[in-house]
Protein backbone atom coordinates (compact mmCIF):
# COMPACT_ATOMS: atom_id res chain seq x y z
CA UNK A 1 0.00 0.00 0.00
CA UNK A 2 1.23 3.52 -0.92
CA UNK A 3 2.47 6.08 2.19
CA UNK A 4 2.49 9.23 2.50
CA UNK A 5 4.46 10.73 -0.56
CA UNK A 6 4.60 7.43 -2.45
CA UNK A 7 3.37 7.17 -5.27
CA UNK A 8 -0.37 5.18 -5.65
CA UNK A 9 -2.03 2.75 -7.12
CA UNK A 10 -5.61 2.11 -8.24
CA UNK A 11 -5.79 -0.56 -5.39
CA UNK A 12 -4.46 1.75 -2.62
CA UNK A 13 -7.13 4.84 -4.30
CA UNK A 14 -10.11 2.23 -3.61
CA UNK A 15 -9.09 0.76 -0.41
CA UNK A 16 -8.23 4.47 1.08
CA UNK A 17 -11.39 6.31 -0.01
CA UNK A 18 -13.70 3.75 -1.11
CA UNK A 19 -15.97 4.05 1.77
CA UNK A 20 -16.56 7.66 1.08
CA UNK A 21 -17.86 6.45 -2.05
CA UNK A 22 -19.45 3.56 -1.84
CA UNK A 23 -21.56 5.81 0.89
CA UNK A 24 -22.87 8.01 -1.86
CA UNK A 25 -22.82 5.48 -5.05
CA UNK A 26 -24.08 1.88 -5.50
CA UNK A 27 -22.12 -0.36 -8.11
CA UNK A 28 -23.11 -2.50 -10.57
CA UNK A 29 -22.49 -6.19 -10.66
CA UNK A 30 -19.49 -5.71 -13.31
CA UNK A 31 -18.18 -2.96 -11.01
CA UNK A 32 -18.08 -4.75 -8.03
CA UNK A 33 -16.37 -7.61 -9.93
CA UNK A 34 -13.86 -5.49 -11.04
CA UNK A 35 -13.19 -3.26 -7.44
CA UNK A 36 -12.60 -6.65 -5.71
CA UNK A 37 -10.55 -7.91 -7.85
CA UNK A 38 -8.39 -4.51 -8.31
CA UNK A 39 -7.91 -4.51 -4.32
CA UNK A 40 -7.16 -8.43 -4.16
CA UNK A 41 -5.11 -8.45 -6.84
CA UNK A 42 -1.45 -9.90 -6.03
CA UNK A 43 -2.54 -10.09 -2.19
CA UNK A 44 -2.76 -13.13 -0.07
CA UNK A 45 -6.53 -13.01 -0.86
CA UNK A 46 -5.76 -14.55 -4.23
CA UNK A 47 -3.32 -16.89 -2.85
CA UNK A 48 -0.14 -17.71 -4.51
CA UNK A 49 3.26 -19.54 -3.60
CA UNK A 50 6.56 -19.11 -1.24
CA UNK A 51 9.90 -19.95 -2.98
CA UNK A 52 13.46 -20.46 -1.52
CA UNK A 53 17.16 -19.71 -3.09
CA UNK A 54 19.05 -23.18 -3.03
CA UNK A 55 22.24 -21.07 -3.11
CA UNK A 56 21.50 -18.42 0.32
CA UNK A 57 18.08 -19.52 1.84
CA UNK A 58 16.40 -16.01 1.11
CA UNK A 59 12.71 -16.77 0.76
CA UNK A 60 10.16 -14.44 -0.68
CA UNK A 61 6.34 -15.09 -1.47
CA UNK A 62 4.88 -14.56 -5.37
CA UNK A 63 0.60 -13.61 -5.06
CA UNK A 64 -1.36 -14.52 -7.90
CA UNK A 65 -2.97 -11.85 -10.40
CA UNK A 66 -6.24 -11.46 -10.39
CA UNK A 67 -6.40 -11.15 -14.33
CA UNK A 68 -9.41 -8.66 -14.12
CA UNK A 69 -9.35 -6.59 -17.49
CA UNK A 70 -9.82 -3.41 -15.65
CA UNK A 71 -7.16 -4.15 -13.19
CA UNK A 72 -3.94 -1.86 -14.13
CA UNK A 73 -1.23 -4.93 -13.10
CA UNK A 74 -3.02 -7.23 -15.08
CA UNK A 75 -3.17 -8.57 -18.73
CA UNK A 76 0.29 -7.82 -19.90
CA UNK A 77 0.98 -11.33 -21.25
CA UNK A 78 -2.51 -10.83 -22.90
CA UNK A 79 -1.49 -7.63 -24.44
CA UNK A 80 1.50 -9.00 -26.42
CA UNK A 81 -0.32 -12.28 -27.28
CA UNK A 82 -3.14 -10.26 -28.86
CA UNK A 83 -0.23 -8.02 -30.40
CA UNK A 84 1.72 -11.65 -31.84
CA UNK A 85 -1.49 -12.25 -33.14
CA UNK A 86 -2.26 -9.14 -35.27
CA UNK A 87 0.80 -9.29 -36.11
CA UNK A 88 0.74 -12.57 -37.85
CA UNK A 89 -2.77 -11.07 -39.60
CA UNK A 90 -0.91 -8.09 -41.13
CA UNK A 91 -0.55 -8.21 -45.23
CA UNK A 92 2.19 -6.29 -47.20
CA UNK A 93 0.16 -3.50 -47.73
CA UNK A 94 -0.15 0.28 -46.43
CA UNK A 95 -2.45 0.52 -43.13
CA UNK A 96 -4.29 3.40 -41.79
CA UNK A 97 -6.13 4.72 -38.48
CA UNK A 98 -9.13 5.95 -38.37
CA UNK A 99 -11.18 7.49 -35.20
CA UNK A 100 -14.99 7.66 -34.91
CA UNK A 101 -16.05 9.81 -32.40
CA UNK A 102 -19.61 9.96 -30.75
CA UNK A 103 -20.68 14.04 -29.58
CA UNK A 104 -20.71 14.61 -26.09
CA UNK A 105 -24.37 14.97 -26.24
CA UNK A 106 -24.94 11.10 -26.01
CA UNK A 107 -23.05 11.02 -22.59
CA UNK A 108 -25.47 10.88 -20.50
CA UNK A 109 -27.34 8.21 -22.40
CA UNK A 110 -23.99 6.38 -22.79
CA UNK A 111 -23.31 6.62 -18.68
CA UNK A 112 -27.25 4.79 -18.40
CA UNK A 113 -27.12 2.46 -21.31
CA UNK A 114 -23.86 1.90 -21.78
CA UNK A 115 -23.97 -1.59 -23.44
CA UNK A 116 -26.73 -0.33 -25.92
CA UNK A 117 -24.40 3.34 -27.13
CA UNK A 118 -21.54 0.88 -27.30
CA UNK A 119 -23.05 -1.72 -29.59
CA UNK A 120 -24.60 1.45 -31.86
CA UNK A 121 -21.48 2.94 -32.00
CA UNK A 122 -19.65 -0.51 -33.13
CA UNK A 123 -22.09 -1.24 -36.14
CA UNK A 124 -22.21 2.24 -37.45
CA UNK A 125 -18.65 2.64 -37.87
CA UNK A 126 -18.11 -0.79 -39.29
CA UNK A 127 -20.93 -0.16 -41.65
CA UNK A 128 -19.96 3.17 -42.72
CA UNK A 129 -16.41 1.49 -43.40
CA UNK A 130 -17.83 -1.35 -45.03
CA UNK A 131 -20.08 0.51 -47.49
CA UNK A 132 -17.07 2.69 -48.36
CA UNK A 133 -14.62 -0.36 -49.35
CA UNK A 134 -17.96 -1.71 -51.04
CA UNK A 135 -18.28 1.17 -52.88
CA UNK A 136 -16.49 1.27 -56.69
CA UNK A 137 -15.48 4.99 -56.05
CA UNK A 138 -12.89 3.86 -53.97
CA UNK A 139 -12.10 0.15 -53.65
CA UNK A 140 -15.11 -1.30 -54.88
CA UNK A 141 -14.08 -4.75 -52.64
CA UNK A 142 -14.53 -6.17 -49.13
CA UNK A 143 -12.20 -4.30 -46.63
CA UNK A 144 -10.47 -5.81 -43.64
CA UNK A 145 -10.27 -3.73 -40.52
CA UNK A 146 -10.01 -3.89 -36.09
CA UNK A 147 -11.98 -1.90 -34.01
CA UNK A 148 -11.47 -1.09 -30.41
CA UNK A 149 -13.58 0.89 -27.99
CA UNK A 150 -12.49 3.36 -26.19
CA UNK A 151 -14.98 5.14 -23.58
CA UNK A 152 -12.15 8.03 -21.88
CA UNK A 153 -10.47 10.69 -22.25
CA UNK A 154 -6.83 11.40 -20.81
CA UNK A 155 -8.66 12.87 -17.35
CA UNK A 156 -10.72 9.99 -17.23
CA UNK A 157 -14.21 12.03 -18.78
CA UNK A 158 -16.16 9.79 -20.84
CA UNK A 159 -15.31 10.52 -24.60
CA UNK A 160 -16.40 8.16 -27.10
CA UNK A 161 -14.54 6.30 -29.73
CA UNK A 162 -13.62 3.39 -31.78
CA UNK A 163 -9.93 3.34 -33.35
CA UNK A 164 -9.80 1.78 -36.46
CA UNK A 165 -7.23 -0.07 -37.82
CA UNK A 166 -7.81 -0.38 -41.53
CA UNK A 167 -5.88 -2.67 -44.42
CA UNK A 168 -5.22 -0.22 -47.47
CA UNK A 169 -7.28 -1.93 -50.13
CA UNK A 170 -9.83 -4.79 -50.56
CA UNK A 171 -10.18 -7.94 -51.48
CA UNK A 172 -12.62 -8.05 -54.64
CA UNK A 173 -15.23 -10.32 -55.38
CA UNK A 174 -12.94 -11.46 -58.22
CA UNK A 175 -10.14 -12.39 -56.20
CA UNK A 176 -7.78 -9.43 -56.72
CA UNK A 177 -6.21 -7.16 -54.18
CA UNK A 178 -7.78 -3.58 -54.81
CA UNK A 179 -5.27 -0.95 -53.84
CA UNK A 180 -6.25 2.12 -51.70
CA UNK A 181 -5.89 4.74 -54.43
CA UNK A 182 -4.33 7.93 -53.03
CA UNK A 183 -2.07 8.17 -50.05
CA UNK A 184 -5.86 8.34 -48.19
CA UNK A 185 -8.25 5.81 -47.71
CA UNK A 186 -11.39 7.62 -47.78
CA UNK A 187 -12.24 11.27 -47.63
CA UNK A 188 -12.95 12.41 -43.74
CA UNK A 189 -15.90 14.49 -44.43
CA UNK A 190 -17.83 11.99 -46.51
CA UNK A 191 -16.90 9.65 -43.73
CA UNK A 192 -18.46 11.66 -40.88
CA UNK A 193 -21.57 12.29 -42.56
CA UNK A 194 -22.39 8.85 -43.81
CA UNK A 195 -21.07 7.67 -40.24
CA UNK A 196 -23.20 10.17 -38.58
CA UNK A 197 -26.24 9.30 -40.55
CA UNK A 198 -25.68 5.70 -39.52
CA UNK A 199 -25.94 6.34 -36.02
CA UNK A 200 -28.84 8.14 -35.98
CA UNK A 201 -30.75 6.09 -37.92
CA UNK A 202 -29.78 3.25 -35.53
CA UNK A 203 -30.44 5.26 -32.24
CA UNK A 204 -34.00 6.74 -34.10
CA UNK A 205 -34.44 2.70 -34.63
CA UNK A 206 -33.71 1.90 -31.24
CA UNK A 207 -35.51 4.17 -29.22
CA UNK A 208 -38.89 2.98 -32.20
CA UNK A 209 -38.69 -0.58 -31.23
CA UNK A 210 -38.35 -0.13 -27.48
CA UNK A 211 -34.82 -0.98 -26.92
CA UNK A 212 -33.73 2.61 -25.58
CA UNK A 213 -36.04 3.75 -23.13
CA UNK A 214 -35.24 7.47 -22.80
CA UNK A 215 -35.47 10.52 -23.20
CA UNK A 216 -38.73 9.51 -22.11
CA UNK A 217 -39.79 13.04 -22.49
CA UNK A 218 -40.79 13.67 -26.37
CA UNK A 219 -39.82 16.82 -26.74
CA UNK A 220 -35.77 16.35 -24.81
CA UNK A 221 -35.53 13.26 -27.63
CA UNK A 222 -36.32 15.93 -29.98
CA UNK A 223 -34.10 18.44 -28.51
CA UNK A 224 -31.54 15.24 -28.18
CA UNK A 225 -31.37 14.71 -32.27
CA UNK A 226 -31.38 18.74 -33.09
CA UNK A 227 -28.42 18.72 -30.89
CA UNK A 228 -26.89 15.87 -33.04
CA UNK A 229 -27.63 16.91 -36.47
CA UNK A 230 -26.15 20.59 -35.86
CA UNK A 231 -22.99 19.81 -36.19
CA UNK A 232 -20.24 18.08 -37.74
CA UNK A 233 -19.36 14.37 -36.22
CA UNK A 234 -15.56 13.75 -35.87
CA UNK A 235 -13.73 11.31 -37.83
CA UNK A 236 -10.35 11.60 -37.83
CA UNK A 237 -7.80 9.21 -40.41
CA UNK A 238 -4.54 9.00 -41.57
CA UNK A 239 -1.67 6.84 -42.98
CA UNK A 240 0.39 5.30 -39.71
CA UNK A 241 3.62 6.95 -40.17
CA UNK A 242 5.17 4.24 -38.23
CA UNK A 243 3.33 1.66 -40.11
CA UNK A 244 0.54 -0.90 -39.01
CA UNK A 245 3.11 -2.35 -36.32
CA UNK A 246 3.22 1.35 -34.53
CA UNK A 247 -0.77 1.79 -34.41
CA UNK A 248 -1.06 -1.85 -32.87
CA UNK A 249 1.61 -0.99 -30.43
CA UNK A 250 -0.32 1.74 -29.97
CA UNK A 251 -4.05 0.25 -29.92
CA UNK A 252 -2.49 -2.19 -27.70
CA UNK A 253 -1.81 0.07 -24.60
CA UNK A 254 -5.91 0.44 -24.26
CA UNK A 255 -7.02 -3.21 -25.62
CA UNK A 256 -5.82 -4.98 -22.37
CA UNK A 257 -6.42 -2.26 -20.08
CA UNK A 258 -9.04 0.84 -19.05
CA UNK A 259 -9.03 4.22 -18.43
CA UNK A 260 -5.53 4.63 -16.73
CA UNK A 261 -2.46 3.11 -16.09
CA UNK A 262 -0.70 2.73 -12.31
CA UNK A 263 2.26 4.83 -14.01
CA UNK A 264 -0.04 8.01 -14.47
CA UNK A 265 -1.22 8.08 -10.97
CA UNK A 266 1.33 10.14 -9.14
CA UNK A 267 0.25 11.04 -5.62
CA UNK A 268 -2.87 10.49 -3.42
CA UNK A 269 -2.67 13.06 -0.22
CA UNK A 270 -5.38 15.61 0.73
CA UNK A 271 -8.49 13.69 -0.44
CA UNK A 272 -7.02 14.16 -3.46
CA UNK A 273 -5.55 12.73 -6.66
CA UNK A 274 -2.92 13.83 -8.92
CA UNK A 275 -3.09 12.19 -12.12
CA UNK A 276 -0.22 12.79 -15.37
CA UNK A 277 -2.52 13.76 -18.66
CA UNK A 278 -1.32 15.11 -21.88
CA UNK A 279 -1.22 19.07 -22.09
CA UNK A 280 -4.37 20.14 -24.49
CA UNK A 281 -2.23 23.38 -25.58
CA UNK A 282 1.15 22.24 -25.62
CA UNK A 283 1.80 19.63 -27.78
CA UNK A 284 3.75 16.81 -27.15
CA UNK A 285 3.83 18.27 -23.04
CA UNK A 286 2.08 16.75 -19.63
CA UNK A 287 0.76 18.20 -16.74
CA UNK A 288 -0.34 17.24 -13.68
CA UNK A 289 -4.27 16.95 -13.08
CA UNK A 290 -5.54 16.93 -9.08
CA UNK A 291 -8.96 15.54 -8.60
CA UNK A 292 -11.07 14.58 -5.39
CA UNK A 293 -10.62 10.91 -5.26
CA UNK A 294 -14.57 10.17 -5.07
CA UNK A 295 -14.61 12.07 -7.90
CA UNK A 296 -11.64 9.98 -9.95
CA UNK A 297 -13.48 6.55 -8.58
CA UNK A 298 -16.27 7.49 -9.93
CA UNK A 299 -14.96 8.39 -13.20
CA UNK A 300 -12.66 5.26 -13.27
CA UNK A 301 -15.85 2.92 -12.58
CA UNK A 302 -17.97 4.80 -15.49
CA UNK A 303 -15.54 2.79 -17.73
CA UNK A 304 -15.99 -0.65 -16.49
CA UNK A 305 -17.79 -2.70 -19.88
CA UNK A 306 -20.61 -4.43 -19.25
CA UNK A 307 -20.72 -8.09 -18.68
CA UNK A 308 -19.26 -10.45 -21.19
CA UNK A 309 -19.21 -7.09 -23.21
CA UNK A 310 -16.08 -7.62 -26.55
CA UNK A 311 -14.34 -4.06 -27.28
CA UNK A 312 -12.27 -5.66 -29.56
CA UNK A 313 -14.11 -6.36 -33.32
CA UNK A 314 -13.11 -7.76 -36.46
CA UNK A 315 -14.73 -6.96 -39.57
CA UNK A 316 -14.71 -7.35 -43.44
CA UNK A 317 -12.18 -10.14 -44.39
CA UNK A 318 -11.01 -10.22 -40.65
CA UNK A 319 -14.14 -11.39 -39.42
CA UNK A 320 -13.68 -14.55 -37.40
CA UNK A 321 -16.06 -16.44 -39.05
CA UNK A 322 -14.04 -16.72 -42.57
CA UNK A 323 -10.88 -15.15 -41.55
CA UNK A 324 -8.63 -17.99 -42.35
CA UNK A 325 -10.40 -17.81 -45.73
CA UNK A 326 -10.12 -14.61 -46.93
CA UNK A 327 -6.83 -14.15 -45.36
CA UNK A 328 -5.52 -16.80 -47.51
CA UNK A 329 -7.13 -15.18 -50.58
CA UNK A 330 -5.82 -11.62 -50.06
CA UNK A 331 -2.27 -13.27 -49.33
CA UNK A 332 -2.62 -15.61 -52.48
CA UNK A 333 -3.59 -11.58 -54.52
CA UNK A 334 -0.59 -10.09 -53.13
CA UNK A 335 1.59 -12.82 -53.78
CA UNK A 336 2.53 -12.95 -50.22
CA UNK A 337 4.32 -15.64 -47.84
CA UNK A 338 2.21 -17.64 -45.27
CA UNK A 339 3.35 -15.97 -41.66
CA UNK A 340 5.11 -17.57 -39.66
CA UNK A 341 3.84 -20.15 -36.68
CA UNK A 342 3.48 -18.42 -32.99
CA UNK A 343 5.17 -20.50 -30.71
CA UNK A 344 3.48 -20.62 -27.30
CA UNK A 345 5.76 -18.50 -24.73
CA UNK A 346 6.39 -19.21 -21.35
CA UNK A 347 6.37 -16.84 -18.42
CA UNK A 348 10.09 -17.08 -17.76
CA UNK A 349 10.75 -16.58 -21.40
CA UNK A 350 8.28 -13.53 -21.46
CA UNK A 351 9.72 -12.12 -18.72
CA UNK A 352 12.85 -12.40 -20.04
CA UNK A 353 12.19 -10.76 -22.95
CA UNK A 354 10.00 -7.98 -21.91
CA UNK A 355 11.28 -7.28 -18.44
CA UNK A 356 14.74 -8.20 -18.84
CA UNK A 357 13.94 -10.56 -15.50
CA UNK A 358 14.66 -13.74 -14.65
CA UNK A 359 12.52 -14.89 -13.05
CA UNK A 360 14.06 -17.74 -11.29
CA UNK A 361 16.84 -16.10 -10.18
CA UNK A 362 16.95 -15.52 -6.83
CA UNK A 363 16.47 -11.30 -5.85
CA UNK A 364 19.10 -11.31 -2.94
CA UNK A 365 22.14 -13.32 -3.62
CA UNK A 366 21.70 -12.99 -8.10
CA UNK A 367 23.17 -16.30 -8.18
CA UNK A 368 21.10 -18.93 -7.04
CA UNK A 369 17.55 -20.54 -7.93
CA UNK A 370 14.66 -20.14 -6.65
CA UNK A 371 12.67 -23.12 -5.74
CA UNK A 372 8.73 -23.69 -4.62
CA UNK A 373 8.73 -24.83 -0.89
CA UNK A 374 4.75 -24.21 0.03
CA UNK A 375 2.19 -23.38 -1.85
CA UNK A 376 0.14 -20.00 -0.01
CA UNK A 377 -3.99 -20.77 -0.03
CA UNK A 378 -6.44 -18.10 -0.86
CA UNK A 379 -7.84 -16.47 2.00
CA UNK A 380 -10.80 -14.96 0.56
CA UNK A 381 -11.66 -12.25 3.03
CA UNK A 382 -12.17 -9.49 0.73
CA UNK A 383 -14.27 -6.69 2.71
CA UNK A 384 -18.17 -6.87 1.31
CA UNK A 385 -18.89 -3.74 -0.51
CA UNK A 386 -21.94 -2.03 0.73
CA UNK A 387 -23.99 -0.82 -1.68
CA UNK A 388 -26.33 2.01 -1.83
CA UNK A 389 -27.52 5.08 -3.51
CA UNK A 390 -29.11 4.99 -6.93
CA UNK A 391 -29.00 1.71 -8.99
CA UNK A 392 -25.77 1.62 -11.50
CA UNK A 393 -26.13 1.48 -15.44
CA UNK A 394 -25.52 -2.19 -16.85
Amino acid sequence: MAGRGARPELADIFRRHGAAFLAQHRLSGAQARAWRAIVACRTEALGGYREACERCGGVRQVFHSCRNRHCPKCQTRAKEAWISARTAELLPVPYFHLVFTLPHALNGLASRQPRRLYELLFAAAAATLLDFGANAKWLGGHLGFTLVLHSWAQDLSRHLHVHALVAGGALGADGEWRPAKARFLFPVAALSRVFRGKFLAALTGARESGALAEPADPAAWLQLLRALRAHSWVVYAKQPLGGPGAVLDYLARYTHRVAISNERLLGLDGGEVTVRVRDPVRAGKRRLLRLPAVEFIRRFLSHVLPPGFKRIRHYGFLANRHKAEHLASARRALDAPLPQPTAVESARAFMARVAGIEISRCPYCARGQMRLIAVIVPTRTLAPLHLTGPPAPQ
